[in-house]
């Protein structure tokens, strides 16, 4: 089947003659037991209980350890790693052999594991033994939690095309918990990173709108959209909203579309690790528990939506006179607007033209239109106020903040007496051009400090929730949760072949090569018979000389050029739609994309990744991305 009528059947399948949830969710041959494992998890054990059990193989469950809140982070660890070592200790004694004479433990260890279990699997045992909290609690908050929001979740996924069933999916990501952070800085109650965000969303130091349960939402249905006209079904579209649709690309390729068991059991990809594996049985398990949510947890009540006047700003507004004029606290206008940045409730920023903004009606004392009429005339502003001061957030770099601001790094590095290397920290607070010059006394040297336009040394993970997007964490361990890849939402395969080969890009040429694998680009011409001055064209495979460096360092130099263009890219500009269009005779993709449609050429390599942008047919349907500007704040 191809690409495009896979779109043709989505459409037809959600917008014309709904098919059956098993169709479209399908319990993968063997993972059952790993259905019902997370089944368990999110509706058996608490937040103070958990399991030991292998990683691997989910049936095999060694032991539950209750942990009481009162208990600090030490003492859990040090019980939970006692429990694990004492564990792995029987498994090595059967890894050796011994089937006789068995100790009551050794007995029931070796019962949990199929009667015909070899040494060697027992062997890999001995390092799959993990812990796994329980959710029980944070999963009921989270149904009660979701009553805000689900109606609306709903409907905007039907009117994009996408299975109500997959409202479940914040149950995994952040237990409907809209303050929830993960460590990889996720945020939200759909956990989007902000290189991911961006592309639907405005996220900058005014409005973080991963934040915002509504948009966030519509986002999101966009994003899900989009992953299943990549991969052409619901598991791995699932499984690359977690993992990226690059590596869900290749494990299809190498297992088949639909080799959904052998993907999760045996796919080897290098980030594929145990919450990309288990992010989609995780999903069937949170879609089944939340369907049956009076079994598993009787008279549970979700919340009654709130019934919220919403009116748009026509122009910039500090926060406190827009409160004044609603007889309401800013803080009261933060609850229900958590999108808006603490610029805005620190004064250094207004509330954006445009914006619409949330609160209970009924906490009202008159219609919104004639509250907002007895704002006099000299408090609405024209222009947002301008840039001062930037405080440094973990992962921020000098270039990525000089891009945010319209400026450049040597203006930073001058106005902040940065030193030579220009070392920056989380925390740190940067003058911005628009604050002058920088007073003539230097203000201190950072204590903690990072390499230059290397990601800031992280401060203390804040993190609101531990939630079951990274799986719950193993106490011992710290999982990666929603971003397994800088750039969860390309499809492009940015990897090295097992012959030392790539497919060329947008955006790239043969002198990036040669700057990321550390050589001369003649050296590349010669291997690859190219004459002087002669181009690499996108879809050509070129051979690469991985003598200086290894294949994994070529590959992260290269995500992260992309990734720093295509936020680059993101920063001015929102995906708002799809638009179609049919090939016509003697039509060019690179003219469509750049003067029709104003769409950069790798942007529509990412929506159309098997179309050949140099030879397509007449008639052929192709998808371009719908661009607006993103909000100015």
């Amino acid at each position: 089947m191809t690409r495009k009528s896979r779109l043709g059947l989505f459409f037809l399948l959600f917008i014309g003659v709904p098919a059956a949830a098993d169709d479209l969710f399908p319990v993968p041959d063997g993972l059952q037991p790993d259905v019902d494992f997370w089944i368990d998890i999110f509706s058996h054990y608490t937040t103070a209980q958990g399991v030991l059990h292998d990683n691997r193989n989910l049936a095999v469950v060694y032991e539950r350890i209750d942990l009481p809140a009162a208990l600090d982070r030490r003492e859990r660890q040090r019980r939970v790693a006692k429990r694990r070592e004492h564990y792995q200790a029987i498994l090595r004694t059967l890894a050796n052999g011994k089937r006789d004479n068995l100790s009551d433990d050794e007995a029931r260890v070796l019962a949990l594991w199929p009667e015909d279990v070899s040494n060697s699997t027992l062997t890999s045992a001995v390092r799959q033994v993990r812990y796994q909290q329980g959710l029980r609690d944070r999963f009921r908050e989270g149904l009660v939690r979701s009553g805000r929001w689900r109606s609306y979740i709903e409907d905007e996924f039907r009117a994009l095309g996408v299975p109500v069933e997959l409202a479940a999916l914040p149950h995994v990501e952040s237990s409907y918990n809209p303050e929830a952070r993960s460590h990889v800085g996720a945020s939200g109650i759909w956990q989007f990173t902000r290189s991911t965000g961006r592309r639907f969303m405005q996220i900058d130091h005014v409005l973080d709108e991963r934040n915002d349960p509504w948009t966030a939402s519509r986002a999101a249905g966009r994003l899900l959209a989009y992953n299943y006209s990549i991969a052409g079904n619901w598991p791995m579209a699932i499984t690359a909203y977690n993992h990226g649709l690059a590596g869900v690309r290749r494990a299809m390729r190498q297992f088949g579309d639909n080799a959904y068991s052998d993907i999760f059991r045996n796919y080897k990809g290098r980030t594929f690790g145990f919450a990309s594996r288990n992010f989609y049985v995780a999903f069937l398990a949170a879609k089944h528990v939340d369907q049956n949510a009076q079994t598993y947890f009787p008279g549970v009540a979700l919340e009654t939506p709130t019934n919220y006047a919403i009116f748009k700003l026509d122009g910039y507004i500090a926060a406190d006179d827009l409160s004044d004029a609603l007889g309401i606290t800013s803080r009261q206008l933060a609850a229900h607007n958590l999108a808006l940045q603490s610029t805005i409730w620190q004064g250094s920023k207004h509330l954006p033209r445009g914006l619409n903004v949330r609160f209970p009606a009924d906490r009202l004392d008159a219609p919104v239109d004639a509250l907002l009429a007895g704002i006099p005339a000299d408090r609405w502003q024209a222009e947002q106020l301008p840039d001062l001061f930037h405080t440094i957030a973990r992962g921020d770099t000098l270039s990525q903040i000089a891009a945010t601001y319209k400026t450049n790094v040597s203006t930073l590095v001058a106005l902040n007496n940065l030193s030579s290397s220009n070392r920056i920290r989380a925390g740190q607070r940067l003058r911005l051009p628009a604050a002058g010059p920088a007073p003539a006394v230097p203000p201190p040297a950072p204590v903690v400090v990072a390499a230059a336009d290397a990601p800031a040394v992280e401060a203390p993970a804040v993190v609101a929730e531990q939630t079951p997007g990274a799986m719950a964490g193993d106490l011992a361990a710290t999982l990666l949760g929603t971003i397994q890849t800088a750039l969860l939402s390309d499809p492009s395969d940015y990897s090295v072949s097992p012959d030392n080969s790539i497919e060329v890009h947008p955006l790239e040429t043969l002198g990036h090569y040669a700057d990321w694998l550390g050589i001369r680009t003649q050296r590349l011409r010669d291997i690859n018979g190219l004459a002087f001055r002669t181009p690499v064209e996108v879809g050509q495979r070129i051979k690469l000389d991985l003598r200086t460096i290894d294949a994994q360092t070529f590959e992260d130099r290269r995500v992260a050029y992309h990734r720093a263009q295509q936020d680059s890219f993101f920063r001015e500009n929102v995906i708002t739609g799809v638009a179609d269009h049919v090939i016509r005779r003697g039509e060019s993709i690179w003219v469509l994309a750049l003067r029709d449609y104003d769409v950069p050429v790798w942007l529509f390599r990412q929506y159309n990744p098997e179309v050949d942008p140099h030879s397509v047919r007449p008639g052929t349907t192709v998808q371009f991305p719908v661009l607006a500007p993103a909000g100015t704040g």
